[in-house]
Formats: structure tokens, C-alpha cells, sequence
């Protein structure tokens, strides 16, 4: 092929080397004004890729027979950055650390073993029950036969048909009983079923959580015992005596009422755990709890008078009033997760020396009525008398 003249001795453009900008190719076309056939790479790779560091890019021209290397981040006037590392195989599963694969088939194997360790607990626990059953219905009774003495009436129940006494304080009671005493037990198994998928820093709520959710069920019904029932239970009593209605209860229908307020009561207290849980799933906010507060404190007033036995706004505000409480525990436990995760601290001691003093003046108060009022202090609400 013949060259022109005027490019005689001049370096031909096909042999320079190809930059990897287009850009700068058809910068050179336009000033040249002839047409380039560009060679360039047209296929675009990350420079850090597996491609580029395990396969050789050198360009070898096709007329010339000459080799040039490949374009560099230096050569378009960039910097060149070193590929990122892999990292250590040991810092790859830091989240996924202890977390337990399982096929569908090994879940269900695992669901049964669960199910069958909560029986035995329950079972143990019902057996347990039933050799203190005589004592616990005592215990059951009493808050009936004290209202019923205080209005007058014989403090006994009434057994209607043979099966009552047997079924209720020798099958239901027990049952009952093993219900709360087998919480901690049954909650542990729960959460021993879903802790092997979930991360590591989520498994280490799995203590305070059975724990909080254990005691609060048991301080329900110890709620539901001592303050609760005991004035439902006279005032449902109370409400046919200046009507010459005098009150005959079967022992099946008041331990039926016993169990609805007690569980009701029972569950009703797991509101802050609740609250935690919606906290940590990033459902709600302490912020947003708390400026919502009003719907939920007219929720619980509404939930509250559905539970309560008697329609008086006196046990309607015995109700009410520990579960707004609870509530607002609730937020607190959420607004310490939110600084956990701002990696703040809570200022304890400021708060453990406020709460001590006020248990302070809150015991000399007692101390001093007690001593020089003559007040005594007594098992039920309000726990203190003259």
C-alpha cells in the first residue's frame, strides 16, 4: 500500500499505543482527519476483577506484528489502587457464627424433642402440684370464704354435682399450678427452638428475655391474687345483699372465674416484653411510644374493663392502672435498647440512688405508722390497715 508523502517517516497512528479511552481515540481521528481502525478493548472489566488479574490483556497489532501492554490506570492518567483483599475465611462468618443449619426434616425432628421435653416438664410439675393440692385449694378459697365472711354470709363453697370436688381441686388446680410453675421451663424450650437461627448477638437476650417473661406471668397472678380478685370478688358478692339474695357458689363456676382474672392477668403483664420484642424488630420507637401514649393508655382502658369482673370504676382503675405501668416499663426497656445500639450509657447510678431513697422514706413512712399510729400490716390489699 502507498503512503503519502507528507506522512513519510511519521509514526503510523494503528502502531501507537491504544489508550483505553475512546475519547482520546477520537480525539486523535478528528486531528488527523483520516479513519482509525481502533483495536481497543471493547468488552468493559472491572480493573480489580478475577478476570484481569488471572488472564493476560497485552494487545498485539494484527498488521504490524508488534505487542503493546495492556492499558493501566497510569497510562489514563488515573491512579492505580490495589484490588481489595479477600478477607480471612475466619472473619467471614462473624455474624453467621454459631448460627445452626438445619434441613426442613431436622426442624421437625427438633420441634418434636421440644414438644416432648415441655410435656415432661409440665407433667413433673403437675405431679409436684397434686401432692400439695389439698393446701393450694385452701389458698384458692380463702379470697372467697374472707368476702363472704365479711358480708355475712357461711365462708364455704358449694359442691353441686359428685365429679366437682375431683375435677376441680385434683385435675384443674393441678393443672394450673404447673402452668406457672412450668413457665420458665416451657419459655427456655421455646426459645431453645428458635435461637439456633438467629446471629450471635441476637442469642444473648435469650437469658433476660425467658427470665423477664417468666416473672412478669408469675407477678401477674400474684397481682390477680392479692389485689385483684380479692375486691371483684366482694363486690360481685355484695351486689344481691339488700335484695334478700344470698349468694350459693359452686365451687366449679368460682375457680372458673379464678382462672379467667388469673391468666388474663397473667398475660396481660407480658406488655413490656411485647413492647421489646416490636423495639427490637425496628416495628416501633420509644419516641413513637411515647407520643402515642394517649391511644395507648385509652387501649388499655378499653382492654381493662373487658377483663375486670365487675363494671365499678374503683376495680376498672385496679386493672388499668399496672398495665399503663407496664406499659411505660415497656418503653423504658426500649429506649435502653435504642442507646445500646447508639452505643450510650444509661446513667444507673444516678437512678439507683434516687430509687433507694425513695424505698427509704417509702419504709420510715411505714416504719412510723406501724409504730406510732397503730397500723398493721396485713397479706392483701391494701396491705395496710388499722
Amino acid at each position: 500500500m502507498a503512503v503519502p508523502e507528507e506522512q513519510k517517516g511519521a509514526t503510523p497512528i494503528e502502531n501507537q499505543p491504544v489508550s483505553s479511552s475512546h475519547e482520546a481515540a477520537d480525539t486523535t481521528a478528528s486531528a488527523s482527519g483520516t479513519d482509525i481502525v481502533s483495536y481497543s478493548q471493547t468488552t468493559d472489566h472491572d480493573q480489580a476483577s478475577d478476570y484481569h488479574s488471572g488472564y493476560d490483556h497485552s494487545y498485539e497489532d494484527p498488521y504490524s506484528g508488534q505487542s503493546y501492554p495492556p492499558a493501566t490506570a497510569e497510562a489514563a492518567g488515573g491512579s492505580s489502587t490495589p484490588p481489595p483483599s479477600t478477607p480471612p475465611a475466619d472473619e467471614e462468618g462473624d455474624d453467621d457464627d454459631g448460627m445452626l443449619r438445619m434441613s426442613f426434616l431436622e426442624h421437625l425432628e427438633e420441634l418434636r424433642n421440644r414438644i416432648i421435653r415441655i410435656l415432661i416438664g409440665v407433667g413433673i410439675a403437675f405431679a409436684v402440684s397434686l401432692v400439695f393440692a389439698d393446701i393450694m385449694w385452701k389458698a384458692i378459697s380463702e379470697p372467697a370464704a374472707v368476702a363472704l365472711a365479711a358480708l355475712g354470709y357461711p365462708p364455704t363453697l358449694k359442691q353441686l354435682t359428685p365429679m366437682d370436688a375431683f375435677t376441680t381441686i385434683y385435675m384443674k388446680l393441678p393443672l394450673l399450678a404447673a402452668t406457672f410453675l412450668s413457665s420458665p421451663w416451657v419459655l427456655w424450650q421455646i426459645w431453645g427452638f428458635v435461637a439456633p437461627g438467629l446471629y450471635k448477638k441476637e442469642r444473648r437476650f435469650a437469658g433476660p428475655l425467658v427470665i423477664s417473661s417468666a416473672g412478669l406471668f408469675v407477678l401477674g397472678g400474684l397481682f390477680a391474687y392479692f389485689v385483684a380478685f380479692r375486691f371483684g370478688l366482694e363486690f360481685l358478692l355484695g351486689i344481691g345483699r339488700d335484695i334478700n339474695v344470698e349468694p350459693a357458689i359452686n365451687m366449679v363456676d368460682y375457680f372458673d372465674l379464678f382462672v379467667n382474672v388469673t391468666l388474663g392477668i397473667g398475660i396481660v403483664f407480658e406488655l413490656p416484653v411485647v413492647i421489646f420484642f416490636l423495639s427490637l424488630l425496628k416495628i416501633v420507637s420509644a419516641r413513637f411510644l411515647v407520643e402515642h401514649s394517649r391511644y395507648a393508655i385509652l387501649i388499655i382502658v378499653i382492654l381493662a374493663a373487658l377483663i375486670t369482673p365487675t363494671p365499678d370504676v374503683f376495680n376498672l382503675m385496679l386493672f388499668s392502672v399496672p398495665m399503663v405501668v407496664l406499659y411505660f416499663v415497656g418503653v423504658f426497656a426500649a429506649y435502653l435498647l435504642e442507646l445500646r445500639r447508639d452505643e450510650k450509657s444509661f446513667p444507673w447510678l444516678s437512678i439507683l440512688v434516687i430509687l433507694t431513697a425513695i424505698l427509704g422514706i417509702s419504709g420510715g413512712l411505714i416504719w412510723a405508722l406501724v409504730a406510732k399510729y397503730g397500723y398493721k400490716l396485713v397479706s392483701h390489699w391494701p396491705f395496710l390497715i388499722r
